[in-house]
């Protein structure tokens, strides 16, 4: 009886150890996937394996009928494409280019009808037209498009954000699709060596050469088999469910991602990792573009303490004399209560506090830094000593109880044992891998998220 378990059960190192899949390329190349410009497409990558743009098109131009693999610079590509807030943040910024051209208008000049001393003694009086003009001084329009030439900065820069959380998101999202993918095929290897147990077990039951004990077993295993394969399969739909709502495709079924988790793993340095996120993240720059705004903004506003004025000129005719006479006039607002000193201290705290915001986002980033690198260093340990140690150990162990097995030196609990640590030891595994690469793009992504997030202004 033992003898025949053991054959079924001496299948389990050959169809549980799940090597890499026949992926392509990096975290490192993956990374540097293109932006999508804002008419299209356009892929920029230094990767050795450019996306096929062709095969993104048509992906989206028929996003019902998706290729059958993918790989994460397309989906990236694609998500750039489809994604509702990169769209949004790109409107913002041509919606900014025409109040950047409204603010800088000169005010319209007014035409009107101006008629004096009409019916004094039945006379037709002075009749006429005027024209009025308001003259904008101390460059209030030049500076009030300053203003908006700072805050279409910040909002190209809240479009490279935007960008980038997308990136990182269909990253992140992707990764964990593929932990689902290796942990479904897993599931479905493990049903399988179960299904033969229980088989074997009825059939020597059958036999007398078992106990009934020994079949139940068999059959405890066989169903729980089942019920994390189920539990698996759900994991797997919900992520790629997940997927597509951040790529803006949702409904579409799973497919094949051509990366694996297997690639060599990414080696980040804190002290490099903290100097590029200081000198490139898009949210310390977009920081800096409002301190730029709100000095013009501070500007503008002290402008405003000089005042306009106003010209006017009329031709009239007086129907008495049979004449024509001309009349100009000028207006200028007397500053003795209103001087725009409330607007000029509103602008000043402004200023301040956005220089305080360079400063917040800075801390913010480093603490937010020091929680992303704690779980990639400890995913990463983790997956180095599971790869070097405990899997090896874990294998090591199976075939020792599998031999001991079959020579009665073991039980089938034993054996049972010995197969369901190797199976957890290959999640955790798989984890432990997940863990290291999504936290990676989330440093090399400038611990950007929020792909479905509203874009702010």
């Amino acid at each position: 009886m033992r003898h025949v378990l053991a054959v079924a059960i001496a299948m389990l190192p050959a169809v549980v150890e799940v090597g890499p899949d026949a992926f392509g390329q990096t975290h490192a190349t993956m990374r540097r996937q293109a932006d999508a410009h804002a008419s299209g497409i356009a892929v920029a990558t230094r990767s050795p394996n450019p996306p096929d743009s062709k095969r993104v098109v048509e992906a989206v131009a028929a996003p019902t009928s998706p290729p059958a693999r993918l790989t994460l610079d397309e989906l990236v590509a694609w998500a750039l494409v489809n994604n509702p807030t990169v769209a949004q943040a790109r409107h913002r910024v041509d919606a900014l280019r025409g109040k950047q051209l409204q603010v800088g208008l000169h005010p319209n000049p007014v035409v009107g009808y101006l008629g004096e001393e009409i019916g004094d003694e039945g006379r037709g009086g002075l009749q006429g037209m005027m024209v009025a003009q308001e003259i904008v001084t101390a460059g209030k329009l030049r500076l009030s498009r300053a203003v908006v030439s700072h805050e279409m900065d910040r909002a190209q820069r809240e479009l490279e954000t935007q960008r980038q959380r997308v990136r990182n998101d269909v990253l992140a999202a992707a990764y964990v699709a593929l932990a689902a993918q290796r942990t479904v095929d897993l599931t479905e290897q493990l049903v399988e060596i179960g299904e033969k147990g229980k088989t074997v077990a009825e059939q020597l039951l059958r036999g007398k050469e078992v106990g009934r004990a020994d079949a139940l077993q068999a059959r405890i295993e066989a169903n729980s088999a089942r019920l994390r394969r189920d539990s698996a399969r759900n994991d797997y739909q919900a992520a790629w469910r997940r997927l597509w709502a951040v790529v803006g495709t949702p409904g579409m079924e799973p497919i094949r991602l051509e990366e694996a988790l297997d690639a060599p793993l990414p080696e980040l340095d804190w002290d490099s990792a903290l100097a590029r996120l200081l000198s490139s993240s898009p949210e310390l720059r977009k920081s800096h573009a409002e301190v730029e705004e709100a000095k013009c903004a501070l500007a503008r506003e002290s402008a405003g303490r000089v005042p306009n004025f106003e010209v006017a000129g009329a031709v009239l005719y007086n129907s008495d004399s049979q004449s024509t006479v001309a009349s100009v006039g000028l207006a200028v607002p007397l500053q003795l209560f209103d001087r725009n000193q409330g607007n000029v201290h509103r602008a000043r705290a402004e200023l301040a506090a956005a220089r305080q915001e360079v400063r917040r986002v800075s801390l913010s980033l480093e603490h937010r830094l020091a929680d992303a690198f704690q779980h990639y260093a400890d995913a990463r340990q983790q997956a180095e000593r599971y790869e070097r140690e405990i899997l090896p150990d874990a294998r090591d162990c199976l075939d020792l109880v599998r031999q001991g097995y079959r020579q009665g030196e073991f039980g089938y609990l034993e054996l049972l044992t010995a197969q369901r640590t190797y199976f957890e030891t290959n999640l955790a595994h798989v984890h432990a891998l997940t863990g290291v690469w999504v936290n990676a793009a989330r440093i090399e992504g400038m611990l950007l998220d929020g792909a479905l997030d509203r874009p702010g202004p």
